[in-house]
């Protein structure tokens, strides 16, 4: 089968077809790049979602990844990144083993085909000009054939005609023998030129078009030959990444498989322990005996009485309840400051409060008095600072709880110990320089490093006294974590997992000064703590200034500590204004000051006091 012998007649079509082919291959090469973009987009699709769901660097997300679960998802991003990296090379493989190879051979493809059709079509105008010499011999060779015929009629009509002179005759003899010589002539070239085509035409027929065409054929061949091997790595380079991306999916089905519920469970456990247990049964208060009431410990009342009393710490029934108070619509107002308030309560006592704290009764005393029923040991000062919102946390983390203090705690003096290593590994290489330097004094001066190593020793000596300090009070938080007693587990309702809400900060500071918490001593006997104790501590601390003033929207009956209780349509003073967390802090006197939520007060601002207040604040800090 040969395009040479069966197709030597279709020069035409032979050119429109392998032009054909060519479209074809340029057809396969822009599907090929168009699939190499496409890889190329995957990939950086990909790339750009496992890096959109990455945890930020020193962020609170960071933290959340030391679960199982959330470590799995973060290795399966990292192997989504990998997967990419595969759609990658693919691109980059279909790119220089398909597109480019077959864009240089459609180049070349070009050249062979020009080449090939232009031998063809110089062939053909070869055998058509043999072609036109061969009937131009011939056309020469009959005319000279009918000049002939005439010329012997002529002289015949002469040499019959009596009237015609021998001369006449003669002339025309001779002309008639011209005529016969030249046709003779014209019959030998057109025999030779009819030979010679005939010989062309056959080698035409026969030797260069089947040459030509073979040519062509063969080229054709190889087009359809490469075009198939391109498919054929087409499906190669998909293969090879195959494997690499079965380990890809088969890191994520490891790390979906390491997933372990009960360790993650452990571990919210270890974040979020308190350290403190449940608190035990409350008592029974009998109010059929003839007594005052009075309204609970946790709660300031809106009148201010003009005796003050003692307060208890009796019974198990005189516990401090406040912290166990539902604070759905504390929180609320923390979390939605601009949400209408609730409805006034029907009765300012706090037995309208379901399950609420009962106390004996006693008159107005001042703020401070009311922390001193809180606090069975000398409180911190920075009590009331806690209470600014804003400003850092205690250095030996107690406003934090047990179990998280001593966490704190633990972690500061595993820094501690590193700085104190990298300090010590910095002293040893400079004592090994001096060394050097006093075995070679041309190297360098041994006096030079003295100066350092000074500083490196006292950097050290502050370090080991910071870390001697943490440990005291990691021995002590330890040491008292095992012992609690019925106010130990009263106290554990003050924590909740926001630490910086103004509800608890003051409640997380009822520490003694060492750092532990208070446990009452003995529940049989009642204690009396002197309120000048509690008072002592703040001689020095100034009264925050008036900043404006408020009017009480509606009644609010302050009855977690830190807050105050505030009557419809009474004017306080402002000492800070709310910081975005819901709470305004104000003063009825010298005495009573405290938050209610914002959106119970309309604040009227005094812009002078509140500059003053601001830059008093910026010194204070």
């Amino acid at each position: 089968m040969s395009w040479g012998t069966e197709l030597w007649d279709q020069f035409d079509n032979l050119e429109k077809h392998t032009q054909w082919g060519i479209d074809v291959l340029e057809k396969y090469i822009k599907f090929v790049k168009e699939r190499t973009e496409i890889e190329l987009s995957y990939a950086k699709q990909l790339r750009n979602l496992s890096k959109k769901y990455q945890p930020k660097k020193n962020s609170k997300e960071e933290e959340e990844y030391r679960y199982t679960s959330t470590r799995a998802f973060l290795a399966t991003l990292n192997e989504m990144n990998d997967y990419a990296g595969q759609h990658e090379v693919i691109s980059e493989n279909m790119t220089s083993l398909i597109t480019g190879e077959l864009t240089r051979y459609v180049q070349e493809l070009k050249q062979e085909r020009k080449s090939h059709f232009h031998d063809g079509r110089k062939a053909q105008q070869h055998i058509e000009t043999c072609w036109k010499q061969l009937e131009a011999s011939k056309r020469r060779f009959e005319r000279d054939c009918k000049e002939a015929d005439r010329a012997q009629q002529y002289f015949e009509k002469m040499d019959a005609d009596i009237n015609v002179t021998k001369a006449d005759v003669e002339k025309a003899r001779q002309q008639a023998q011209l005529r016969h010589q030249m046709a003779e002539d014209s019959k030998a070239e057109y025999s030779s030129t009819l030979q010679k085509f005939n010989s062309e035409q056959h080698d035409h027929y026969y030797t260069h078009i089947p040459n030509i065409f073979q040519k062509i054929q063969e080229m054709e061949e190889r087009r359809i030959v490469r075009i198939g091997e391109s498919m054929k790595t087409f499906a190669e380079v998909d293969r090879q990444v195959i494997p690499i991306i079965g380990k890809c999916l088969d890191e994520i089905t490891k790390a979906a498989e390491s997933i372990d519920h009960k360790n993650d469970s452990q571990m919210v456990i270890e974040a979020f322990k308190s350290g403190f247990e449940p608190p035990g049964d409350v008592d029974f208060e009998d109010f059929t005996q003839p007594m005052k009431r009075t309204v609970s410990e946790s709660s300031l009342s809106n009148s201010r009485g003009d005796g003050k009393s003692e307060p208890k710490f009796g019974s198990k029934s005189k516990g401090k309840l406040w912290p166990f108070i539902k604070k759905n619509k504390l929180m609320s107002l923390l979390t939605s400051p601009h949400q209408p308030p609730p409805p006034p309560p029907a009765s300012a006592s706090p037995s309208a409060v379901p399950n609420g704290p009962q106390s004996p009764k006693q008159q107005k005393e001042p703020l401070s008095h009311r922390f001193n029923e809180f606090m069975t040991s000398k409180p911190k000062i920075h009590c009331f600072r806690s209470l600014k919102r804003g400003g850092a946390g205690p250095e030996d983390f107690s406003n934090l709880p047990p179990e998280q203090r001593r966490k704190k705690l633990q972690q500061k003096v595993d820094e501690l110990n590193k700085d104190i290593q990298k300090e010590m590994d910095q002293r040893d290489a400079l004592t090994k320089m001096k060394d050097v330097y006093i075995k070679n004094p041309q190297m360098g001066d041994a006096a030079s490093v003295d100066h350092r190593l000074a500083e490196l020793g006292q950097n050290i000596e502050k370090l080991r006294l910071e870390v001697q300090k943490f440990e005291g009070w990691l021995a002590e938080v330890e040491g008292r974590l095992p012992a609690r007693t019925e106010q130990a587990r009263r106290q554990s309702g003050l924590y909740e997992a926001q630490n910086t809400s103004a509800v608890n900060s003051c409640a997380q500071d009822r520490e003694s000064p060492d750092g532990s918490y208070t446990e009452e001593q003995s529940q049989e006997t009642e204690m009396k703590v002197p309120a000048t104790d509690f008072d002592d501590e703040f001689d020095d601390e100034e009264p925050l200034p008036t900043i404006g003033t408020c009017k009480a929207l509606y009644t609010f009956e302050g009855q977690n500590e830190g807050t105050i209780s505030v009557a419809e349509g009474e004017m306080l003073y402002v000492i800070e204004e709310d910081k975005g967390d819901g709470w305004t802090r104000i003063r009825r006197n010298e005495d009573e000051e405290g938050y209610v939520p914002t959106s119970y007060v309309e604040v009227y601002l005094d812009k002078n006091a509140k500059d003053v207040y601001k830059s008093l604040q910026k010194i204070s800090e």
